[in-house]
């Protein structure tokens, strides 16, 4: 099994905006990756992967994580997400100032 960069950036939160940040559409197991570490007291993040659940349904919520202040560990690791439609991933600063957030999505 080989492991796959679906794709890769650097976010620059805007506060209180969820920046998506990859939509694959092909069917395979995916994760989201996040560097947290410019993150600082009184920043708080989420992040969020959605998926459908049938070919032409609605896109839902399935992952959802929140991260608060400075990270003592500061890359973040979604759990695998099949995802036989795609998925989209977001990222969202909902306090503090907007930081860059280095991300990819990888594959299996």
């Amino acid at each position: 099994m080989t492991v796959t960069v679906e794709s890769s950036g650097t976010q620059t939160a805007v506060i209180s905006t969820e920046h998506t940040l990859a939509t694959p559409t092909t069917a395979k197991v995916f994760s989201l990756s996040v560097d947290t570490n410019a993150m600082v007291n009184g920043d708080v993040l989420e992040l969020r992967i959605k998926r459908k659940v049938l070919s032409g349904g609605t896109e839902r919520l399935l992952f959802y994580a929140v991260f608060s202040n400075v990270q003592s560990e500061p890359i973040k690791c979604s759990v695998p997400v099949i995802a036989p439609f795609g998925a989209t991933f977001t990222l969202k600063q909902t306090a503090g100032t907007g930081r860059d957030f280095p991300w990819s999505v990888e594959s299996l």
